[in-house]
């Protein structure tokens, strides 16, 4: 059995107090999107150098979008990179800890050998990502026309601080698509084979602070009163699965996001359902998540699968491949990518899923 959590976990009131307790000043630098840090200033400006993602591309991080960013940031030697932002902003500021001089393509080559030459603090301004508490950047490569993560110790934050307030500007969508992205790392983290019970502990808690929150939400789409709760079940989900793993569902997603450009989150959802359906196809023994499920959706009837994806339904809609342009032999080229870029992830499977099993899924999610 394995289990670490290895960021420094803290709460605080706001940016601004953030700012005076961890003495931000010029040897910092913030990575961020404008639109996130601007309404915290009180019309003020940061206290050192910032760089805002959406000046150099749009959409989830690539290869091609961290490099300008890295060129950018290369002029100086900062002794702390302060994250604040989702996984975008996240997965692209832990790149950065390996210092000026190098690009996406060579970090990701380098790896576990690359040195760690400054410290990295991460905020998080969504309630799914979970990715403050991990040692995982996910990137798009445009060659590939796929995502691939890189997992190495380095990645991992020295602190994560969860500021609650910064929840406050974020788009109905982004909670939709951010939420059910921290519901699925819990789930998936829970049926892992790497799973024990410290894992399924921060799963099931989280599993059951999300579900509480969308029942309350009562088929409403808009924000949530208690953000924090949320909040704190993203970063139980981000320990689940940054120690047992994520799996199939997100192994799936992302030829969807790399080539169709679909958030994250959603190309999750648009597979969630449809993964699980096939694991229980092959006889995974799925039974200590449905106990979970049960209690949390204070439901025992007898399809209990029914019952969840009744309850996501209301707070994301699920888009049918077919609508992005998926045919059949797109079906067959996405999962062959499956196979050959996310044996990092398939390995997590509760139970081994083929090509012909993958593309079969996509199938059935047109």
């Amino acid at each position: 059995m394995s289990f670490s959590v290895k960021p420094t976990v803290v709460e605080c009131d706001n940016l601004q107090n953030f700012f005076k307790q961890w003495e931000v000043g010029p040897s910092d630098l913030i990575i961020t999107n404008e639109y996130v840090l601007s309404p915290h200033l009180g019309g003020g400006k940061a206290p050192c150098d910032t760089l805002f993602q959406e000046q150099y591309g749009k959409g989830e991080p690539s290869d091609q979008m961290i490099d300008a960013m890295l060129k950018a940031g290369g002029g100086k030697e900062y002794g702390r990179i302060i994250a604040i932002g989702g996984g975008t902003i996240i997965d692209i500021s832990k790149l950065f800890v390996f210092g000026s001089g190098l690009t996406c393509e060579g970090i990701f080559a380098g790896g576990a050998a690359l040195p760690r030459k400054r410290k990295l603090i991460i905020i998080p301004t969504t309630c799914g990502t979970g990715s403050e508490v991990t040692g995982i950047s996910i990137v798009e490569f445009k060659a590939k026309g796929t995502k691939i993560g890189l997992a190495v110790p380095a990645l991992f934050a020295d602190e994560a601080v969860l500021i609650s307030s910064l929840l406050n500007t974020m788009p109905y969508e982004v909670f939709a698509t951010s939420s059910i992205d921290a519901l699925i790392h819990a789930v998936e983290s829970y049926v892992s084979p790497k799973a024990n019970d410290f894992t399924r502990a921060m799963g099931r808690s989280a599993i059951e602070k999300i579900l509480a929150g969308y029942q309350g939400m009562k088929g409403e789409k808009k924000l949530p009163e208690d953000k924090v709760s949320f909040l704190i079940a993203s970063t139980l989900a981000g320990i689940a699965f940054g120690n047992a793993g994520c799996a199939a569902v997100h192994a799936l997603s992302y030829p969807i996001g790399g080539g169709y450009h679909v958030p994250h989150g959603k190309a999750n959802y648009m597979v969630f359902a449809e993964v699980f359906a096939a694991y229980r196809s092959l006889k995974a023994d799925l039974s200590p998540l449905e106990v979970v499920l049960k209690n949390a959706l204070h439901d025992s009837s007898a399809d209990i699968w029914k019952a969840l994806f009744t309850l996501l339904d209301t707070v994301l809609g699920r888009q049918p491949l077919g609508e992005l342009g998926v045919n059949e032999q797109t079906c067959a080229e996405m999962a062959a990518s499956v196979i050959k870029n996310q044996q990092r992830l398939l390995a997590n499977n509760p139970v081994k899923l083929s090509e012909e099993d993958i593309k079969k899924i996509y199938i059935r999610c047109m």
